[in-house]
């Protein structure tokens, strides 16, 4: 999980608005968005694949020592964040990783548009996009114009307007060769790779049905400080608000919805689903529910039983369960069983999906095969969010209402001051937008 960054002495600082963010982008770096197809041509001229990390909590931390672990031509050369502190204690940790780590005061920049100024950087030639969910789409579209590779984390967005804004981006993505890998690292993990190779020649028959799971306890969080503003404190609680990381349905339970959808090779038409707060009710909880169950249905009949939960003393499960016409497959990290006519278990090495996801982008990004996995985590992102607006509200959602939704969570401007909580959502009355 990542935190933003922000430097509390900035309270000041001039908000800017994503509702007007992709025309301001656009016009102040458009020499950069024309010379992107140059650009993702020239960077491998250099002896090293240079990275830049925008979001220095510990998943864009944790991201960077992995892309090192890749690639031994992999190096660090830049970070940004909203927040100085974090800035600071990334650097610090990567610093005691080796050279290849160690990041200048000079290419460390911080403050809500920090992002811009790490993009303007002619050093960087992958960026990796670790800040909480709301921010995706703005920093992915931006790093795109800049004409940067990109490693982005799941979720790609909170809302559907987010959603669209990725979709178009990762279209100019493909026309300009940028490669593009997200944080699904079970797409990239062995085991998976293998067991759903197997489903897919139909080695439990026909799909029928699926069942997905991420059931745990609760995390971490954080208490309101007196020289925190709102929005700070929300940035730095960022996981228990609806539109800085789209409920842990979006944020989390991302991962094994996109299993499914692999498996079945579509996303789901339309879901119904039921969900609350019941353990975790104080104010530091923000607006978010801590269960969800959904009912998805896929254009050809098959249907998915999902369900995710964050509640301390119950049982954790998190797996992914497919039911086909001739047996069952069960699939987790590092663990896959066929039962039926053609029994199999994965019993194989499996390399740490968090470092192969980082070499696979290295290869498509030196001329090997060419990924571009913006579209499907788009529309994977689109599910859980889709899952979230019938839980919200109570009612049906089919996937063109979701795609097409007004729905946008983002604040009327990223500056720090007030920052009211939105209410809780109440099943049957919070309206479907």
């Amino acid at each position: 999980m990542d935190h933003p960054m922000t430097d509390t002495n900035q309270h000041h600082q001039t908000g800017i608005n994503r509702r007007t963010f992709v025309q301001n982008t656009s016009a102040s770096i458009a020499a950069a968005s024309l010379a992107a197809p140059l650009i993702a041509r020239t960077t491998r001229r250099r002896d090293t694949l240079n990275i830049g990390v925008i979001g220095c909590g510990g998943r864009g931390t944790g991201a960077a020592v992995n892309a090192v672990e890749a690639s031994e031509d992999a190096r660090v050369v830049a970070l940004a964040d909203v927040f100085t502190d974090r800035v600071e204690s990334s650097r610090g940790h990567l610093a005691t990783v080796g050279d290849r780590c160690r990041v200048s005061e000079a290419h460390c920049y911080v403050g809500f548009d920090a992002y811009k100024q790490l993009l303007r950087d002619a050093d960087v030639d992958v960026v990796i996009l670790a800040t909480p969910p709301q921010f995706r789409p703005m920093h992915f579209d931006a790093a795109i114009n800049a004409g940067k590779h990109v490693f982005m984390e799941k979720p790609v967005a909170v809302d559907p307007a987010g959603i669209r804004t990725v979709i178009d981006a990762a279209k100019r993505a493909r026309s300009q060769r940028l490669s593009v890998v997200a944080g699904t690292q079970r797409r990239h993990e062995a085991s998976y790779r293998e067991a759903i190779r197997r489903l897919h020649d139909g080695a439990i028959g026909r799909v029928v049905a699926a069942r997905c799971y991420w059931n745990q306890g609760g995390l971490w969080k954080k208490d309101p400080q007196p020289e925190w503003t709102d929005m700070e404190w929300q940035l730095r609680n960022w996981l228990y608000f609806t539109w800085l990381s789209g409920d842990h349905l979006v944020e989390q339970h991302v991962h094994n919805l996109d299993v499914v959808n692999w498996v079945i090779g579509d996303h789901p038409v339309r879901a119904l689903g039921l969900g609350g707060r019941q353990a975790r009710t104080a104010d530091v909880y923000g607006n978010i529910f801590d269960h969800h169950a959904i009912e998805y249905e896929y254009e050809d009949g098959t249907f998915l039983m999902s369900m995710c939960r964050q509640q301390d003393g119950c049982p954790s499960r998190v797996e992914e369960v497919i039911h086909g016409t001739e047996g069952r497959a069960t699939l987790r990290p590092g663990y896959a069983v066929i039962e039926g006519r053609n029994p199999w278990t994965w019993s194989d090495r499996n390399p740490n999906p968090y470092v192969e996801e980082h070499r696979h982008l290295h290869d498509s990004i030196r001329g090997g095969t060419y990924l571009n996995e913006g579209q499907r985590i788009a529309e994977s992102t689109l599910t859980a969010i889709m899952g979230r607006m019938a839980t919200y509200t109570g009612q049906v959602v089919d996937w063109n209402r979701a795609m097409s939704s007004e729905l946008d969570l983002s604040p009327s401007a990223y500056a720090f001051g007030s920052l009211d909580v939105r209410p809780v959502a109440i099943p049957g009355r919070t309206p479907l937008r």
